[in-house]
């Protein structure tokens, strides 16, 4: 079940910076656990911040099981919504499928730019095209939480990914690789040289999808995939503040 570590975050902005808000999105079968320092560090700043708990997770598997992909995004966009009732510029990141509803945000609202952590864009597994067949028969598989190098760090995913829910993930992905050429503002993504989860074809999707000319690559060289909580955490942090700080001072926007 759900614990307070694993509820929705939200802060309200001061200074200067508090003009500025962050949707920021956690990954698939895992929880704000995992971005939960991240929206910390940058509440700590003085940026607004909003960390949703997307429907199907902090829960059971199995509920995940029954999740569609577009209640996911319709959470974020929830987020986004109520963030633009009090900020002037509003920024978007997440982490894996996190940064695919970052991009899809991006794509489709009056975002000023993305930073994404091994966002997620494509399903490498071959079993993943038969993810709508196999749901059928297959209920789970093991999990993919905790692909993290630092020892003793629990992201509090799932124990089982339920197959179900790959075939909504695997809609996602291909419904945000088609909106990619909508993206003209600067996007940052860090991404691990080493990740089990992600395949390097996510990232060539998004070299290849996006209209904007203004793409940072940080490489991430002690960290596999849950990098927001392995040993370059900080990296992320600070790089995605001075970021954010950059573009605070003008709005873009996809199509």
């Amino acid at each position: 079940m759900a614990t307070s570590s694993s509820a929705a975050f939200s802060s309200s902005g001061h200074g200067e910076r508090g003009r500025i808000g962050v949707v920021l999105c956690h990954g698939f079968t895992g929880s704000p656990v995992s971005v939960l320092e991240w929206a910390r560090y940058l509440s700590h700043l003085g940026f607004a911040v909003r960390v949703p708990l997307l429907p199907g997770h902090g829960t059971t598997w199995q509920e995940l099981a029954a999740t569609p992909w577009r209640a996911w995004y319709e959470e974020v966009e929830r987020s986004y919504i109520d963030l633009r009732g009090e900020t002037d510029v509003q920024i978007a990141a997440g982490l894996s499928m996190g940064g695919a509803l970052a991009l899809r945000l991006t794509a489709c609202e009056d975002v000023a730019g993305a930073a994404v952590v091994n966002p997620g864009l494509t399903i490498e597994d071959p079993r993943a095209r038969f993810s709508g067949l196999m749901k059928y028969l297959v209920k789970s598989v093991p999990s993919i939480g905790n692909s993290i190098k630092k020892e003793g760090v629990d992201e509090q995913a799932y124990p089982r990914t339920p197959v179900a829910a790959v075939h909504q993930l695997g809609k996602l992905f291909r419904d945000t690789t088609a909106l990619l050429p909508r993206i003209t503002v600067p996007v940052l993504a860090f991404r691990s040289t080493v990740d089990p989860v992600v395949a390097e074809s996510s990232m060539d999707a998004l070299r290849a999808g996006i209209s904007s000319e203004l793409l940072e690559i940080v490489s991430l060289t002690n960290s596999y995939h849950v990098a927001t909580m392995d040993h370059e955490a900080e990296t992320i942090f600070s790089g995605t503040a001075d970021f954010i700080t950059r573009l605070g001072g003008g709005r873009g926007g996809g199509a």
